[in-house]
């Protein structure tokens, strides 16, 4: 099992015996989830009492969201990162690192060779001839964002020696002109898979909510591999309100997008920056101080050692923004 973001109760233990904090005076910057989650409705008992049914409307409210009907929901988009490999036979696989980790440890688990094209361009995987190309956009930790339409001309590249394109738009939510998730399985790019997720923008991590958009023979492989009732009632319910309630998603991304610019001021002084909506992050040969020094007052990040990179998730309130900003001055770059 991997490390992810969000093991507050383990870094709480492990700072005890400097900062002292208890649990819930902790700051958690890990996750890169939004810290406003979309207000979860009252739910309807019988979503408890009753098995979930694929006609309650929330393939239709996905298919209005993304822009697309080729889509199958699941629990949350990791299920896809694990069960993907397996609907393709052993070739070579090219991931842009740094990437999330999941993706090349569930295609080296499923037998395929992985390439690791750390910091590459996008034309260096495409000229690695590799059959399968896997990245994040917005990349994940880094906070890279390649164009929509460099990604379909990938995926055209990819098509004419029979490849696919493997494209994770986890955080892609906020701006939804640069996601090629309409286009995935259809006409213009019938090669290219799509994962998207409302743990993120939508901050329902807890829900366990994803979806996978591609070609219709790929999803009914996935639909198999992954049996009846992959989300819950309760889930499913929650899913179809937040992706239809088009008056807090588009409050939302004018929200995420200005804090976003904050953080990343706020952090420029320490190091080169990246941010995307819902996190940034500084590139520094000082990653294990600044991570270190947060930690020592009860902050946690997310730290890529390997990487030297140190990524922040969103304060969600005035009170932590300070809090922040104060600790970061008690460093200085």
């Amino acid at each position: 099992m991997l490390d992810h973001g969000g093991r507050l109760r383990a870094a709480a233990r492990q700072y005890a015996p400097f900062c002292g904090a208890a649990l819930g005076d902790w700051l958690d910057l890990s996750t890169g989830i939004n810290p406003h989650a979309y207000p979860v409705p009252e739910i309807d008992a019988d979503c408890w009492r009753r098995l979930p049914e694929d006609d309650d409307g929330l393939e239709a409210a996905a298919a209005a969201y993304y822009g697309s009907d080729r889509g199958l929901a699941l629990a949350g988009s990791q299920a896809a990162i694990q069960s993907l490999p397996a609907l393709f036979r052993p070739v070579v696989v090219a991931c842009l690192t740094p990437i999330y980790e999941e993706h090349p440890q569930a295609w080296e688990r499923a037998g395929h060779k992985l390439r690791r094209l750390s910091q590459a361009p996008l034309a260096r995987a495409l000229a690695a001839a590799t059959p399968l190309v896997v990245l994040c956009n917005p990349n994940n930790p880094t906070a890279g964002t390649l164009p929509a339409a460099a990604l379909l001309d990938a995926a055209a590249q990819l098509q004419r020696r029979g490849g696919w394109l493997i494209v994770d738009e986890a955080f892609g939510d906020a701006t939804p002109d640069n996601c090629v998730t309409a286009l995935a399985g259809g006409p213009a790019a019938p090669n290219l898979i799509v994962l998207r997720s409302l743990g993120k923008f939508f901050g329902l991590a807890g829900a366990r909510v994803g979806f996978v958009f591609g070609a219709r023979e790929k999803l009914d492989l996935l639909r198999e591999a992954i049996g009846p009732w992959p989300l819950s009632g309760p889930a499913r319910a929650v899913a179809r309100q937040a992706l239809a309630d088009t008056t807090w998603q588009q409050r939302t991304r004018g929200e995420l997008i200005a804090a976003s610019a904050r953080l990343a001021a706020l952090l420029a002084p320490f190091g080169g920056v990246q941010a995307c909506a819902l996190f940034a992050t500084v590139a520094t040969p000082q990653s294990v101080a600044l991570y270190e020094h947060l930690a020592r007052q009860a902050i946690l990040t997310r730290h890529f050692p390997a990487h030297g990179l140190l990524r922040f998730g969103l304060p969600g309130s005035e009170a932590e923004w300070q809090r922040l900003a104060a600790a970061l001055a008690n460093l200085a770059p």
